[in-house]
């Protein structure tokens, strides 16, 4: 299907839907999806093969001050779920945008991961 003749929010759709399909390798390093609202910013490090949640971090956690509405704030949040990655022996990860821009706040999770010692 040519996602470029059909209008756009159809053709995000097939794209989207393309892009979630199931992974064809086995061998692929765990996912980090980050997940976003207006107000707060999430990450996960997720096993594929599995499906369990192996890391997790967000904005909206007891034990920190961070505002998951700015980019400071999600480059907090990659931090975060580094140092987690890190205290389990996960160091290489799959940064899967979830069908998201590379920009923003998505971008900033993935850099401050990358600050925190994760290698994609």
């Amino acid at each position: 299907m040519n996602a470029a003749l059909l209008p756009r929010p159809r053709a995000a759709r097939v794209q989207l839907a393309r892009r979630r399909s199931p992974p064809t390798c086995t061998h692929r390093p765990p996912a980090r999806p980050p997940g976003r609202s207006n107000n707060n910013i999430y990450a996960q490090v997720i096993d594929d093969s599995k499906g369990h949640v192996l890391a997790s971090a967000s904005s909206k956690m007891k034990d920190t001050e961070i505002n998951g509405a700015n980019v400071a704030g999600a480059v907090e949040v990659g931090k975060l779920v580094a140092e987690k990655c890190k205290a389990i022996g996960i160091t290489k990860v799959h940064f899967d945008r979830n069908g998201r821009v590379y920009h923003g706040r998505v971008k900033a999770v993935a850099e401050g991961a990358r600050e925190g010692g994760l290698d994609f």
